[in-house]
């Protein structure tokens, strides 16, 4: 992490201000009907869902700060948020939950909640993240996996992709597997690569019966980072590219990104690691 980054976010950090509290929640969503987890101008955000469910529960107008955004379609297993209420609010961690849920879409449901300290910050205090990744293989797609896995019917090389995965496994400059949010231009992004170096602490293929599952973890993924993995070692299951290829996308920066973007469908935020 640069030192720019560190002051960015401890000018960013603010306790709660006089007698208000801060709670953590942690939420499970389906991300198929929802534009991503980010607030939008015209609703449909995961964030406005619970926003509007605090406001109606509690008529408390708090504004839930997540761990990071997800991008539309993309679901999470257990999301990391906070929020900060008035202490005169002495509601259980339970009670909150259950007050919540009833607000909400059964799409997106609160797990847990409970109160932490002023100064947690549900994303500037994450230290890693862990994604899944499903991928359903027989010919025809259950309709119990629609919108929950992607669908890849054909042959695939599974030794090619565990060899990808061994590589993927340590500290790489990722700028050609993730994409430009639009906030810089590319050229700087390029430039820039402590802000595209990111370490993967462990990368996994499991089989079971129809299902392939890739399975990540790392100290934090950049915008469209786990769909152009996906999508670079299916193409190289594929055979569609030799599994070097995969390999010179993690050592040449300076070579073309990705363009094999896995489908948001299958991606599960599986959980965010903070400090003991």
């Amino acid at each position: 992490m640069s030192r720019s980054d560190v002051e960015s976010k401890a000018g960013l950090r603010h306790a709660p201000p006089p007698g208000w509290k801060r709670l953590r929640l942690t939420i499970a969503y389906n991300g198929a009907p929802w534009k991503g987890w980010q607030s939008q101008e015209s609703g449909g955000g995961i964030q406005d869902e619970i926003n509007a469910a605090i406001r109606k529960a509690t008529r408390i107008d708090a504004r839930v700060q997540g761990s990071g955004r997800t991008d539309a379609g993309v679901h999470a297993l257990a999301q990391t948020a906070h929020c900060d209420v008035p202490e005169t609010v002495r509601m259980s961690g339970e009670a909150w939950a259950h007050a919540l849920n009833a607000c909400l879409p059964l799409t997106i449901r609160i797990l847990l909640v409970e109160e932490c300290p002023p100064l947690f910050h549900a994303r500037f205090d994450a230290i890693g993240k862990t994604y899944r990744y499903r991928i359903w293989r027989p010919r025809m797609l259950s309709p119990f996996e629609a919108d929950r896995a992607w669908h890849v019917y054909g042959p695939l090389d599974l030794d090619a992709v565990r060899w990808c995965c061994e590589k993927l496994v340590g500290t790489h400059n990722f700028v050609r597997l993730s994409a430009n949010r639009g906030d810089m231009p590319e050229t700087e992004r390029r430039q820039r690569t402590e802000k595209t170096t990111r370490t993967i602490h462990r990368a996994e293929m499991r089989e079971d019966g129809d299902l392939l599952t890739l399975e990540f973890s790392g100290d934090g993924f950049l915008y469209k980072m786990v769909r152009l993995i996906v999508g670079s070692l299916i193409h190289v299951a594929r055979a569609r590219e030799p599994k070097e290829w995969f390999a010179r996308l993690l050592t040449d920066p300076t070579g073309p990104q990705s363009n094999q973007t896995a489908p948001a469908c299958g991606l599960y935020l599986v959980r965010v690691e903070y400090p003991v």
